[in-house]
């Protein structure tokens, strides 16, 4: 097009134009959860992320990854996971029987930690060791979620079925108490049990009564209100939008903060669940031309990874921050403490995400294929950290080769966010 006088309007029309698609992308592309995060890490001004410590922990990490052959992929060795057939079939039962499974435990992953941790009187669940496995095992933390439904499933209970666990009539509480029962010997039963039994029905009714009554329903709709190119952040504010259990948000000083850890957890497993054998296939649950773009979310703001995260020198508390940890003093929801903890823990997973790219970078590899295949990403950073942690907890695992700080007991507070 020639510039005259005559053509400007059209040609402001046309830049205007691009302008504003350019921003609308960018707006949908933005993962709110790290703004909002920096904001919170900034205003707080408690835990702090050390660069050093970033740097050192970073190299630590990248090394870990690579020679534990730590991939999206090691989501299906797990012993207690259902695996999802392979090549992907939509058409298959066990595939919706896995999302439903999988979009279950990330609607009650929350609230695990223990008064009673370290001992035989925590809350736990009795039951294999894995799917494969004759021997019996307790399973205490996250995985007595997980080892209680996989029991209920094996019992010939359908409890990962939405149109099952919203029915007070097939599901009464007292199944549901059935199902979260403890192992002889402990003395406490799971936390929040009322609260996570609202959220099933909660949940229920809105797949039930929006999305065909499964995950995989709301899937689909997900696929066809973005044309089949929608991505991992997409679904994640899908998630936060229809759900109200997964609105992991807090007003901070007058403003807004998404941690929104459920929601991009559930998105998460979703993907290292189905990601495909070779990394050069589209991947199925996100089929479009930009794929799952798992870079663009954050690590999951929990109670385990900052632990982790100061143990490894990434993140570091003040004296006054440390004495209330030590003293067991709880933390209510929304807290500057809490805020702190979690906002921080989100932003310094970043800059180690961030710092293993440059590594990458500086030993001449493609740092930006790294990032788009999600082989780096605060996602994989964080189910590594997490698996980390509980090893170390156990005395399975002992970090080496680089300065650490004393295990400091995690920040307690009972949520149904984390």
């Amino acid at each position: 097009m020639e510039f005259s006088v005559e053509n400007i309007d059209e040609i402001s029309a046309g830049m205007l134009e691009k302008v504003l698609l350019t921003a609308q992308d960018y707006e949908e592309r933005r993962n709110p959860v790290v703004e909002s995060s920096e904001y919170a890490y900034r205003t707080t001004n408690l835990v702090q992320i050390d660069g050093v410590g970033v740097k050192h922990a970073g190299k630590h990490i990248r090394q870990k990854l690579l020679v534990e052959s730590y991939t999206p992929r090691t989501w299906r060795t797990h012993s207690l996971h259902i695996c999802p057939p392979e090549p992907y079939d939509p058409e298959d039962p066990l595939t919706k029987s896995v999302l439903d499974w999988i979009f279950l435990i990330s609607c009650l992953n929350f609230s695990f930690w223990s008064e009673k941790e370290g001992t035989s009187e925590r809350y736990g669940v009795e039951w294999r060791a894995g799917w494969n496995s004759k021997e019996k095992k307790i399973w205490t933390g996250y995985w007595s979620l997980v080892a209680a439904l996989d029991r209920a499933l094996e019992e010939g209970v359908p409890i990962t079925d939405p149109q099952f666990y919203s029915s007070e009539t097939l599901c009464p509480d007292r199944l549901i108490e059935h199902i979260f029962r403890k192992a002889n010997g402990s003395t406490e039963d799971i936390p929040l049990l009322q609260e996570r039994i609202a959220i099933m029905r909660e949940v229920g009714f809105i797949l039930c009564n929006g999305f065909c009554g499964s995950f995989k329903g709301f899937l689909d709709e997900f696929q066809r209100q973005h044309s089949g190119q929608g991505t991992s952040l997409d679904l994640v504010k899908m998630v936060t939008r229809t759900f109200p259990s997964f609105q992991d948000e807090v007003y901070y000083e007058g403003r807004k903060v998404c941690l929104w850890k459920r929601a991009q957890i559930l998105v998460a497993e979703t993907w290292a669940a189905f990601y495909p054998a070779s990394s050069d296939s589209p991947h199925p649950i996100f089929p479009g031309p930009r794929g799952p773009e798992i870079s663009r979310l954050t690590m999951f703001a929990d109670y385990r990874v900052p632990q982790i995260l100061h143990h490894l020198h990434i993140i570091t508390y003040p004296a006054s921050l440390l004495q209330k940890l030590h003293s067991h003093t709880p933390f209510p929801p929304g807290c500057k403490e809490e805020v702190s903890l979690r906002s921080a823990s989100i932003i310094a997973v970043e800059r180690v995400r961030e710092e293993i790219l440059r590594l990458i970078k500086e030993e001449g590899g493609d740092s930006d294929a790294a990032s788009e295949a999600g082989v780096v990403s605060s996602v994989l950073i964080d189910f590594y950290l997490w698996d980390l942690a509980k090893k170390i907890e156990s005395g399975e695992e002992k970090i080496e080769g680089i300065e650490t700080a004393a295990i400091v007991p995690i920040h307690r507070t009972r949520s149904i966010w984390y």
